[in-house]
């Protein structure tokens, strides 16, 4: 398979399967946009991997292989078309290979660990699940100031926390919690009352901090539009103000996440796409 078959290979998974993203992927000039959708394709087969049926030993030895074939990328003949237009996408753009190995990191936290003791924990995961995706994103996008780093990583942060405020009762599901333990208690809501899905008084209250806080990383990360490529600004922006338009969701639906699923409609998407754009356009950011 040749380099350009990969690509749209990549391009087929995204369509697919991306969702949220794939409307702000397609704001992108051809080249980042092509680029783009080979990074949230190797997202997905690590993603599939985490997913499956398998033993979480046989997942994490699957990861360790990820892992390996990332580290000669460039030399080893692979088949896989992932792997065929990763390689052309990081000696592209110089994407750090260590951006992808936090990313796999994060997969191995997420595989052993199903609760975090407090913010520290859970920030160090989000690091790893989301900051370093943003951080690959940006050597697509284009920037000329380091302070985009800075932003890519508060702006993940502020996207996977919105995840967690938004999934609490699917995560819950496979057995993981990732509201921080000693938040809860000081909240006064259990462990035992989340297994209930009682969407108490402390419940609310306990949903309202972790709103304000991912709302409080959404300032800051909604700052990289400054430091990015003109024409990466769009894509930036509309990721950034889909994921505010889920926290105004839970907002109105009274913080209650366990009886209320959180989604925006194709309408609703496509229509901050329109907004969003225009108030790119006019230099008028969020």
């Amino acid at each position: 398979m040749d380099v350009n078959e990969a690509y749209d290979k990549c391009s087929d998974i995204t369509r697919a399967e991306a969702k949220n993203f794939y409307y702000a992927f397609l704001t992108l000039p051809r080249t980042k946009r092509r680029a783009i959708y080979v990074i949230y394709a190797f997202c997905r087969l690590c993603d599939d991997i985490a997913d499956s049926d398998a033993e979480v030993n046989e997942k994490l030895k699957q990861i360790s292989l990820v892992k390996q074939n990332l580290k000669q990328i460039d030399s080893y003949n692979m088949e896989d078309p992932v792997y065929i237009a990763l390689a052309d996408v990081i000696n592209r753009f110089n994407i750090p290979v260590t951006h992808f190995d936090s990313l796999l990191s994060g997969m191995e936290m997420d595989l052993s660990k199903s609760r975090y003791k407090n913010f520290s924990e859970l920030e160090d995961y989000c690091y790893k699940a989301a900051s370093v995706v943003g951080l690959m994103c940006i050597y697509v996008f284009g920037f000329r100031d380091t302070r985009a780093e800075e932003c890519a990583i508060s702006l993940g942060m502020a996207m996977q926390l919105t995840n967690i405020c938004r999934d609490v009762a699917d995560d819950l599901s496979l057995g993981r919690i990732y509201l921080p333990s000693d938040e809860m208690l000081r909240f006064g809501y259990s462990e035992e009352l989340l297994g209930s899905l009682q969407a108490t008084v402390e419940f609310t209250e306990l949903m309202k901090y972790q709103v304000a806080r991912a709302r409080n990383y959404f300032v800051d990360g909604m700052r990289i539009v400054h430091y990015l490529d003109r024409d990466a600004k769009v894509c930036t922006s509309l990721l950034g103000n889909l994921y505010l338009a889920l926290l105004d969701r839970i907002e109105r639906k009274s913080y209650d996440v366990l009886s209320n699923r959180i989604r925006l409609s194709l309408s609703e998407k496509l229509l901050l796409l329109a907004v969003t754009w225009f108030k790119v356009k006019c230099r008028v950011w969020r």
